[in-house]
């Protein structure tokens, strides 16, 4: 299978659905790639630098039987449309009753140790899961990049799409032609018997290289990706606990109050009576990440807080 970088997936399936369904457009500041040769200033808008007008503007348009793809650029952008996405997109349709539908993508990139200083560099996924009506979305792989973009543009519903710019250059095999990834479906990555990783984003590269160096010190990591945030899996990841009867979470996002705290509850609600260990909760430091590279590595969970999580956990520390 061919190999293609994360960044390359994500715009080879924003061009696959424009040219499957005339319907599909893409709105932003600024686009990869140069799409407007293909599909015409119609279809490619640059738009004024006005997330809260762009973010407006493409919900409008799914009302109106459009499929629009809004593109934030950086999720520090969509913090200027936070009226447009909280109180309108992720709740529109029920406000409707469901009689019409809103099927609009917004994509942005997220997370850090790339050296874009405090406001590029945040991770706030729990805060969009709040909003009941968004689905949210955040691949680990290219292949994954592709098929829940590709999925998400297909939805009725507005869908948020998180792309974690430490990502964007990683390489990987991607099927070609009209791969779709579920919404709403986990993967375990890696299978193991002594431990769960539940990852998100870039650290579910990081775990998958942690299980492979602690296999020939004999510990046996399954690493699971929820791959959607909104709905969660909880059905892969609790079988998984289930089986292995520990469990860690690796995100990217601050530890206090972040998306790994979620599956820790979930998890110990539904899998108490498996649990051999308390769960480990791997993430940033509550602060705001510096410029500096150093300070930027401090803040930023690294491979051997991932290592050293599993085997506190499973009595190895």
């Amino acid at each position: 299978m061919r190999e293609i970088s994360f960044q390359a997936a994500l715009d080879e399936a924003v061009a696959e659905e424009m040219r499957r369904d005339p319907r599909v457009i893409t709105l932003g500041t600024d686009f990869s790639g140069n799409p407007i040769q293909e599909f015409g200033a119609a279809r490619v808008r640059f738009t004024p630098i006005s997330e809260s007008v762009l973010t407006g503007m493409g919900l409008g348009a799914a009302g109106c039987g459009i499929r629009p793809i809004v593109n934030w650029r950086m999720v520090t952008f969509s913090f200027v449309a936070m009226d447009q996405v909280v109180n309108q997109a992720s709740k529109i349709r029920y406000m409707f009753g469901g009689q019409a539908d809103f099927p609009v993508t917004y994509r942005c990139s997220t997370g850090g140790g790339i050296g874009l200083a405090a406001q590029h560099s945040q991770s706030p996924y729990s805060m969009w899961m709040h909003p009941a009506g968004l689905k949210i979305v955040l691949p680990a792989t290219p292949a994954d990049a592709k098929g829940l973009l590709k999925s998400a543009i297909r939805v009725n519903n507005p869908v948020v799409s998180f792309e974690c710019s430490r990502l964007a250059a990683v390489t990987g095999p991607v099927p070609e032609g009209d791969h779709l990834v579920p919404i709403g479906v986990a993967e375990v990555k890696r299978r193991g018997t002594d431990v769960t990783v539940v990852a998100l984003a870039y650290y579910v590269q990081e775990s998958l290289a942690v299980a492979e160096e602690l296999a020939g010190e004999g510990i046996s990591v399954e690493v699971v990706d929820p791959r959607t945030l909104q709905p969660l899996d909880t059905e892969t990841i609790v079988a998984s606990v289930k089986k292995t009867n520990r469990a860690v979470t690796a995100h990217e996002a601050v530890t206090r109050m972040g998306f790994g705290a979620e599956l820790a509850a979930v998890i110990q609600y539904e899998a108490f009576d498996w649990l051999d260990a308390p769960i480990e909760r791997v993430g940033a430091k509550f602060a705001p990440l510096a410029f500096a590279p150093a300070m930027e590595q401090y803040v930023v969970p690294q491979v051997a807080d991932v290592l050293a999580a599993i085997k506190r956990t499973v009595g190895k520390g």
